[in-house]
């Protein structure tokens, strides 16, 4: 008995936070927990994972997995309330099983006051992603920067950031040096931040954590000087190939910070050098006063590749309805 226990797999903190019951065609429960939180909500990646997950599992029982259709390849999301510790239903329906790809829609509700309140609604096309990860035609190059064991360790963050911050506990993340001197009150203002990053558990990763990894950084407003929530409101993410065991490799960057909005482009590399993953995320930001003038200041270089050569709301204005909070007070 004990030999047998012993090859059975450990339940990683991510797959824990994944585990869903299936209540009838198109319903599942699950659970947020507070492990997964920024600043008392739970983090948008997650949830967009565990919708992932209850999506892919409803589609794989209306023939999806017959065709091959197992990984998400494209995933839309609207983040439209703040999520909290508790309870989760997520109720999926097939759009299209098709020969080459199956779509289909989830939405994420808790109960709120006795109430179904929706904290996320996403589209969502999945596929063979073997199919479509060969041949790579065109493909940016992995970014040059130090090894992980090199770069600034989220780990030694202060402890009363780490407590406010319960999901640093949950990942490995290892920042450029040249990306991070916002933490010391130095941002570059390129508008751009690299960093190695893995489950802290060391969970293998996979097409469906790339969700979560796409938005596993802290916004890139902070290297802006913009410190403080950055709610995302929606974010389109495309999974090109099944990445490699080992460190990714993130870098986001934004070009283009109006008002209160800001899009955050965000690129992954696995360890053979490969892109594979790419998102893009329209994020709410607050400018304090003065801060204006040194956005504008930075918007021509924003783009920057290598300057060494804060997450989901219903109104991007105010931070208190942020279901994605990435950043801090």
């Amino acid at each position: 008995m004990a030999g047998l226990l012993g090859s059975l797999p450990c339940m990683t903190e991510f797959d824990d936070a994944l585990a869903l019951d299936r209540v009838s065609d198109g319903v599942r429960r699950g659970r947020l927990g507070e492990a997964w939180a920024i600043g008392g909500a739970v983090h948008g990646g997650l949830l967009m994972a565990l919708a992932g997950q209850a999506l892919g599992q409803h589609l794989a029982e209306h023939g999806g997995n017959a065709s091959g259709h197992d990984s998400p390849v494209a995933f839309s999301a609207y983040f439209l309330s703040p999520s909290a510790d508790g309870a989760a239903e997520l109720r999926s329906e097939v759009v299209r099983v098709g020969r080459s790809m199956s779509t289909g829609q989830v939405s994420l509700l808790q109960d709120a006051d006795g109430e179904p309140v929706e904290r996320l609604r996403a589209l969502a096309s999945y596929g063979d992603l073997a199919r479509w990860a060969q041949p790579v035609l065109r493909e940016p190059p992995r970014p040059r920067m130090p090894a992980p064991d090199e770069c600034a360790p989220a780990g030694a963050a202060p402890a009363q950031l780490r407590t406010a911050m319960p999901l640093m506990e949950r990942v490995d993340l290892r920042l450029d040096p040249a990306t991070a001197g916002w933490a010391v009150g130095r941002p570059s203002r390129l508008g751009v931040m690299r960093g190695w990053i893995r489950f802290a558990d060391r969970r293998p990763v996979d097409a469906l954590s790339l969700l979560f990894f796409l938005d596993a950084l802290p916004p890139v407003s902070f290297d802006l000087g913009i410190m403080g929530w950055a709610p995302t409101l929606e974010l389109s993410a495309h999974i090109r190939a099944e990445p490699a065991e080992g460190w990714l490799l993130v870098e986001i960057a934004t070009r283009t910070v109006t008002g209160g909005l800001m899009e955050e482009d965000a690129l992954i590399w696995d360890e053979r050098g490969r892109m594979v993953a790419q998102s893009r995320q329209l994020a709410g930001i607050r400018l304090p006063s003065g801060d204006a003038g040194d956005v504008r200041g930075a918007r021509d270089v924003g783009h920057a590749r290598d300057p060494g050569d804060a997450r989901n709301a219903g109104d991007a204005g105010d931070a208190e309805d942020s279901g994605d909070a990435r950043g801090v007070g």
